[in-house]
């Protein structure tokens, strides 16, 4: 996790991201995705920053059964950072739109994704500290593995690699199917 943390805090955009998300003070709020799993191959293939085509934020509201939260959410970090766009999700929904049973947390949805390194989260917290949630932990990513989820649909899986172009953009990346 040390390895990961080093690499965000050398990255002054994404750092930004995650002060402004922080702000926010999101129940159970990191991001996501491709912000931390491109930053990881970018930097295995020893790449400056390729773009990110979106920037997911996911948060946890159990209450906030319509998204407002993620909606106000996503407006003001518009206002803050217009050139990005955000995605934000309240995984506590998720379910819903996946048929699944409901989530219990953040950590709980990631582990349905359709590959295990892009089920990992970051936030800042109150001190500064960059908190990883990494629910398949963290050596697939960083051995440039994209690894199939076995809770998903492994066509589904293939089309996603098929069509971000992972294998092109960072061609020392490895499928991983069982």
């Amino acid at each position: 996790m040390q390895r990961l943390v080093e690499i965000l805090r050398q990255d002054v955009h994404r750092m930004r991201l995650l002060k402004l998300v922080a702000a926010l003070g999101l129940p159970d709020g990191l991001l996501a995705a491709g912000f931390v799993r491109n930053l990881v191959w970018d930097n295995l293939h020893q790449f400056p920053s390729t773009a990110l085509n979106d920037v997911d934020v996911i948060y946890f509201d159990s209450c906030d059964e319509l998204g407002v939260r993620g909606q106000l959410a996503q407006v003001r970090l518009l206002e803050l950072a217009p050139e990005v766009n955000w995605q934000v999700k309240n995984q506590a929904l998720m379910h819903l739109k996946n048929n699944h049973h409901p989530y219990k947390h953040c950590e709980d949805a990631m582990t349905f994704w359709p590959e295990q390194e892009t089920a990992v989260g970051v936030a800042i917290d109150n001190n500064g500290d960059i908190n990883v949630v990494a629910p398949f932990g963290l050596t697939g990513l960083f051995a440039g593995h994209i690894t199939y989820n076995a809770k998903g649909d492994k066509q589904a899986f293939l089309h996603r690699v098929k069509h971000k172009n992972w294998l092109t953009t960072w061609p020392r990346l490895k499928l991983v199917l069982d």
